[in-house]
């Protein structure tokens, strides 16, 4: 898949040179591959520019997809998606202050903003030693609007950037490097290994947390550590490709009405579904209509929203019986 998509875009570059060229950079293998028929602006096109963004999109849609998953059972809300602790909304200050006031690095300061949020929630809903599910979330929708009300003002101020500001928080991965894949692949690798590690924790969640306790399950250092590291992977996530909505909402459905839910299995597959889902989004984003690009959070926009659409049709017939 990845060697095909590669071949997508403006320049016309065959499978079999897009295999070649990547095939060229492994060890033991490479000495056996023929490169008289491939130019050299396609390998650069392919190993330089294309390749990275690829493994970029799977990647962060790897993150996002696990921190979904571990959020919807820790919360035991269906709805509930890695933006929630306001990491979004944190991260889009940062860059949006990187990008008005000529800062350089806007990754860095987003990587800030979003962990700099996630504190002053964890601050705000701490009832002693003690972090309450729904005031966690309250907390989060409460600093994410107060975050998203002064990017607008910063906005208003900054008119001549509103554009890149607005670029940014719609999410892309088209500046996509080797550093940022680097950087991202063994924090979200790290951060899924240990996740699935509680996968049993996940299972029982579901059951509520008194049943957990009966169970045996320390329910509060439990959550405290995931929620941590899911922090982590979303704050390195945004920092790197801006916000990309709906991905952590509904990858983790659909791979659990194929599988089932249990996490020992929904936690690895959802980190697949949502790296294939990724890559998919980010080839229409970039293909569509060449050689515009638009965000490949307008994307996962359009193939999320019904979905989210749906989510609340369900529970509105719930409730009503």
């Amino acid at each position: 898949m990845i060697v095909f998509v590669s071949t997508l875009g403006v320049a016309n570059i065959t499978f079999v040179n897009s295999l070649k060229i990547i095939a060229e950079k492994i060890p033991l293998i490479n000495k056996y591959i023929d490169m008289k028929d491939v130019i050299n602006t396609h390998r650069t096109i392919i190993w330089q520019i294309r390749l990275p963004r690829i493994l970029l999109a799977g990647i962060v849609g790897m993150g996002l997809s696990v921190v979904g998953v571990t959020f919807q059972s820790m919360f035991k809300n269906p709805m509930a998606d890695p933006y929630i602790l306001g990491v979004s909304s944190g991260a889009a200050l940062g860059a949006t202050l990187s990008i008005v006031l000529g800062l350089p690095f806007i990754n860095i300061w987003a990587f800030c903003g979003a962990i700099l949020t996630v504190l002053f929630v964890f601050q705000i809903a701490k009832i002693g030693s003690k972090v309450q599910s729904i005031t966690l979330l309250l907390a989060g929708i409460a600093i994410s609007s107060m975050m998203s009300s002064i990017i607008s003002v910063l906005m208003i101020f900054n008119r001549d950037k509103i554009e890149m500001i607005i670029f940014w928080i719609m999410g892309s991965v088209s500046a996509a490097s080797w550093k940022h894949v680097s950087i991202l692949f063994p924090v979200t690798l790290l951060g899924t290994m240990v996740i699935m590690l509680f996968s049993r924790e996940l299972n029982v969640f579901l059951v509520g947390d008194d049943s957990a306790k009966s169970l045996g399950v320390e329910t509060d250092k439990v959550k405290k550590l995931l929620l941590v590291i899911s922090s982590v992977i979303m704050a390195f996530t945004v920092s790197v490709s801006g916000i990309i909505g709906f991905v952590g909402l509904i990858i983790p459905h659909a791979i659990r009405l194929i599988i089932g839910p249990d996490h020992r299995a929904l936690v690895p597959f959802s980190a697949l579904g949502g790296a294939i889902f990724m890559i998919l989004c980010d080839t229409i984003a970039r293909t569509i209509i060449p050689p515009t690009e638009i965000p490949v959070g307008a994307v996962t926009a359009i193939f999320g929203s019904p979905y989210f659409i749906y989510l609340l049709y369900r529970s509105k017939k719930k409730v009503l019986g």
